[in-house]
């Protein structure tokens, strides 16, 4: 893995930086002197600083005594966390003198890549697994002007096809297999300790292509080095069951799973993965699709955030994290769980599992009488109080 050596400590952070104006500027520009990227303006549509939710109700949903909070990574421009790792290869890729970029996908990487590549005036070319793309995500790199090849075979066929075409023609690869994706994804981490003032004792993350993961991992790193932070989290990576290599201990030909953007049988990352959760002393876990749809309607449902399906794992896995004791019920502990895009990435699993709305005419007497049984329905319970996030201390 990549270890930051540092001859001086940074003495730059989100909070410093939102103090020179009110616009943020995305993650380049506020942590700098982090990351190892060229030196030019930055392609940029100004990604990062998301929200941490605090979610009491789900904690309490789920029997969690300690704080719970959302890394609501949906709030980036293109909807999920993949443009924090897209604005610094593209970025790179412009001061190296690229004309094109090519990546394959399950779909979040393909409108990234093509969102920042029409932002830096470059040729994007997407390889996606034929009929094995959330609709939302497809639609969107199209918009944005990528070039999208349907490959048929799965996404680590399609990623085999790209590894070699970057051998043999000069195009800038912005997988996660690009180092400077993973200097820009470390930066969610940064923006979890500037926002909780702290590391939190557990973090809980969705992994696919285990690119992500690994990048927290090296933020996390890089801010305790730099004396940040004072103790390092544990990581609790969390695959599907159809979809779990790291949990199995082999690669999955087939992989299958609702949550799509986690449909990967052959990780690229997955060695440097296995390091940073064995270094952190976290584990892997597999969860079912019925656990990720059920942790999705109750991210929904009790805390207003629409999420793919891919997101709720992280959720999903830290349900299974306290049931089987892994993670204490304590109220000290502080648990981050990574919610990686947004709901709308991937509208046709809602559609498939929610009920149709019902219909009433235009005529007041009948829409009376549908709505006074709603109005007698008790309403959910509510808690009082929100944990408040502490404000951040910078040692």
């Amino acid at each position: 893995m990549l270890e930051l050596k540092w001859s001086h400590i940074p003495e730059v952070g989100s909070e410093d930086l939102m103090a020179e104006g009110s616009m943020w500027r995305g993650i380049i520009h506020a942590y700098r002197p982090f990351l190892r990227v060229a030196s030019i303006d930055p392609i940029t549509l100004h990604e990062g600083n998301t929200p941490l939710v605090p979610a009491l109700r789900l904690a309490q949903a789920i029997g969690f005594p300690g704080s719970l909070y959302l890394k609501y990574e949906g709030l980036n421009p293109t909807g999920s966390f993949k443009d924090r790792g897209m604005t610094t290869a593209l970025t790179q890729a412009v001061a190296e003198g690229a004309q094109a970029v090519i990546c394959a996908s399950t779909g979040n990487t393909a409108a990234s890549a093509a969102a920042y590549a029409a932002r830096a005036g470059l040729r994007a070319i997407v390889l996606v697994p034929a009929g094995k793309i959330a609709l939302g995500k497809l639609v969107a790199a199209m918009a944005y002007g990528a070039t999208v090849l349907a490959v048929e075979g799965n996404f680590d066929a399609a990623l085999a096809l790209v590894r070699r075409a970057v051998e043999v023609y000069p195009i800038a690869l912005v997988n996660s297999l690009n180092p400077y994706r993973l200097e820009g994804q470390q930066t969610a981490a940064f923006e979890i300790c500037d926002q909780l003032g702290r590391a939190p004792d557990w973090l809980a993350i969705p992994v696919g292509n285990a690119g992500n993961i690994t990048a927290y991992w090296k933020g996390f790193r890089a801010y305790h080095q730099a004396g940040r932070i004072a103790a390092l989290p544990r990581l609790l990576g969390v695959q599907a069951e159809g979809a779990a290599p790291l949990v199995r201990g082999h690669p999955i030909d087939q992989p299958e799973t609702v949550a799509t953007a986690i449909r990967i049988g052959r990780p690229a990352r997955g060695a440097e993965a296995a390091q940073a959760v064995r270094e952190s002393g976290g584990r892997f876990l597999a969860v079912s699709d019925e656990e990720i749809l059920e942790a999705w309607r109750m991210l929904a449902a009790l805390e207003g955030l629409f999420v793919e399906p891919a997101s709720a794992a992280a959720v999903a896995g830290l349900r299974r994290a306290l049931a089987e004791g892994l993670i204490p019920r304590r109220e000290e502990l502080q648990v981050v769980a990574v919610l990686t895009g947004h709901g709308l990435k991937d509208p046709e699993v809602a559609l498939r599992i929610l009920p149709a709305p019902a219909r009433v005419p235009a005529d007041w007497e009948a829409f009376r009488r549908t709505l006074e049984p709603l109005l007698e329905r008790p309403p959910e319970p509510r808690a009082e109080t929100e944990a408040p996030l502490p404000r951040p201390s910078v040692p």
